[in-house]
Parts: C-alpha cells; structure tokens; sequence
C-alpha cells in the first residue's frame, strides 16, 4: 500500500496534448479561441448588464438568463485560458491544477444544466399557469431555485473529484485532450477504476440525464398547452418564448450526450469536438440564440448601449 502511495506521487504533472501537436496549428488555434473567449464574455456581460440596467427586466425569466450567462463566463474561464497557454507555451499542467480545473468543469457545467431545467420551468408556468405565475414565481422561490442548481452541482463535482484522486497513475502522465477530463484521466490510471465508472454510470447518469428529462416533460406539458391556443397569433408568440431556450438546450445535451452517456473504451477524438461545443461554443453563442429573436431583449441591449453613448459624449 506505502508502495502504491510512492508510485502515486511521482507523477506531480500531466501533459496536455491540446487539439493539435503540429507546431504551424498553435498560432491560428490561439488566435481563434482567443477571439471566442473574447466574444464570450463579451456577449454575456452585455446580456447581464442590459438586465440589471432596464427594470422591464426585471423577470424571473431574464433573472434566470442573467445567471445563467455569469455561469457560462466562469464556465469558459475555466476551460480557454488554460487552453490558450497551451498553444503558446507548456503544455503541462500540475497533478492538482488539473484535479482543480476538472472539479470547476464538472460544477460549472452542471449548473448550466440545473438552470436550464429551471428556466424550462419558467416557461411551462407562464404558458401553463399564467394566473399564478407571479405567486408561484416569487423572487423568494427565484433565488432559492438558483442557490440550488449553483450548489447541488458542487457535491456531485467533488464526488468524482475525489474518488479520482484516489486512483494511482503509475506509468504514462499524457493526457489525450485540450483539458482534465474524468475520461482520458481514467485512461492514464494503473488501478482499478471499477468503482470510477460505476459511480459515473449510476450518480453521474442521474445528475446528467434528470434535469434533461425535466426540461423535456416541462416541454410535452407546453405543447399540449399550447396546441389548445385558438388563434395562431397566441400560438406563435407562446412559441418564440420557448425557440430560443431549445434551441440552447439541443446544442447543449446534444454534445453532452454524445460525450458522456458512452463507455470509456470508446473515448476518442470526436469527443473532444463535442467537447468544445458544449465548454466552448455554447457559452459564446448563448448570447446571440437568447437576443436574437427577444424584442425586449433587444431593446434593453439598445438602451444599454445608448446609454454607454451618453456617458462617453463630452457634455
């Protein structure tokens, strides 16, 4: 057991092979994912800022939106700036700077998830329950329901956290990705990781999977509700609140699905690429799919901005 031990320290740092091991590939990724990162905190600092600045958004719906923007910033702080070093310079990352960066990977994303779940609730009790929407959706409930999906995610984070650290890494230390990830590390152990993967298979299927199936039967219960709207007019505007939210929901589960509700033998490079949609792109492009089709969204992004105007005019 002491020897076990030993053989576990001696590795203090991983190697992180990135997207790409050509040397010409390092600039133009570098550039790409800088403009992403610089695009994503862009975009989602305006949606916050727009809401905190126009009362009329002042809603449970864009209260929501507005944390869940904060979350996919510190998502994606997580993830591009480490990936960002890596292209320019040292590809290693410490033993516990990875364990670090995986345990904010799988907190962060997972709250996405929980708020997402949140907001599909959102949506069925103004379409659903429009006379109670405002006594079910209190601002009591509001924060309680988002302290919830920010914290809860944090046990299930440490939980795969430190049933890793528990595990020896005896031989190769190159990870085979852009970023610490529960997979391509399980890879690199030299112990059995049968209890790893039957906590990810039962616990983390559970985590993943119930805030999906929640937002889909919040989504069967909206369509019923909304097939029963007389007038089409009704039927359009009931849908233009939701189109947005699915469609962030599909790139978001999609990629997710694809990556993990799959066995560890199969893990490969296609995975990384959904790996970048759902750490990477979605973060940047939640911004535009929420704004893009939101009058009141829009506007407050112009007020914003006109006021940004007035300010920065000498008087």
């Amino acid at each position: 057991m002491e020897r076990g031990n030993q053989t576990k320290l001696s590795i203090s740092e991983f190697i992180l092979l990135g997207l790409s091991s050509r040397p010409e590939d390092q600039k133009p990724l570098f550039i790409l994912f800088l403009v992403i990162y610089m695009v994503t905190i862009t975009g989602n600092l305006l949606i916050i800022l727009a809401i905190c600045s126009d009362p009329q958004l002042h809603t449970p719906m864009y209260f929501f939106l507005s944390c869940l923007s904060f979350t996919d910033i510190c998502f994606t702080t997580t993830v591009v700036p480490r990936m960002l070093v890596n292209f320019l310079s040292k590809k290693t990352i410490s033993y516990a700077g990875c364990l670090t960066q995986m345990y904010f990977i799988y907190a962060l994303g997972n709250s996405d998830s929980f708020l997402l779940a949140v907001m599909a609730f959102d949506r069925y009790v103004a379409i659903c329950n429009p006379f109670h929407y405002v006594t079910t959706m209190s601002y009591h409930r509001c924060v309680l329901l988002v302290a919830f999906s920010c914290s809860f995610p944090h046990f299930h984070s440490l939980l795969h956290t430190l049933l890793l650290n528990h595990l020896t890494f005896c031989d190769s230390n190159v990870i085979h990705h852009f970023l610490c990830d529960l997979s391509p590390l399980m890879k690199l152990s030299c112990s059995s990781t049968f209890v790893n993967e039957i906590v990810i298979m039962i616990e983390g299927s559970v985590v993943l999977v119930t805030p999906f199936l929640f937002i889909a039967f919040s989504y069967v219960l909206i369509l019923i509700a909304v097939l029963k709207i007389p007038s089409a007019a009704g039927k359009r505007k009931a849908f233009s609140t939701c189109g947005s939210h699915l469609t962030v929901v599909t790139l978001f589960y999609g990629s997710i699905f694809y990556v993990y509700l799959q066995p560890l033998s199969t893990y490969s490079f296609k995975d990384h690429i959904a790996t970048i949609v759902y750490t990477v792109l979605s973060s940047m492009l939640n911004p535009f799919i929420y704004s893009l089709r939101n009058k009141d969204l829009k506007q407050g992004l112009r007020k914003l901005m006109g006021k940004r105007k007035s300010q920065a005019t000498p008087s």
